[in-house]
């Protein structure tokens, strides 16, 4: 499965850019990547191991803004077009590795 957290936060105050940053290195802690400015995915090998990204996640939600997580079969984000401009490129692959926990 993979996990998409797409969010609009304000990056208004010094504050919210703290809070903005502080959010998106939790993402990238817990193994997403960026696929476009407010958009990451993570590869899991299980819909517990997605339930247990989502409560840490909830977990250190900021105070202001909007996050939105959603969770998509491997099938499902296969057939997802990507393009460059006019040129089309294939989805990332899930990666090889396996998950220990």
């Amino acid at each position: 499965m993979w996990l998409f957290a797409m969010f609009d936060l304000p990056v208004e105050t010094k504050q919210q850019r703290r809070d903005y940053a502080q959010f998106r290195k939790l993402l990238l802690k817990q193994g997403f990547v960026q696929l476009q400015l407010s958009v990451y995915a993570r590869y899991s090998a299980s819909e517990e191991s997605v339930q247990a990204v989502r409560l840490r996640i909830r977990g250190s939600l900021p105070p202001l803004g909007q996050v939105r997580l959603m969770a998509v079969t491997d099938y499902q984000y296969g057939k997802m077009e990507v393009w460059f401009g006019k040129r089309r490129k294939s989805a990332e692959d899930p990666p090889l590795q396996f998950e220990l926990f």
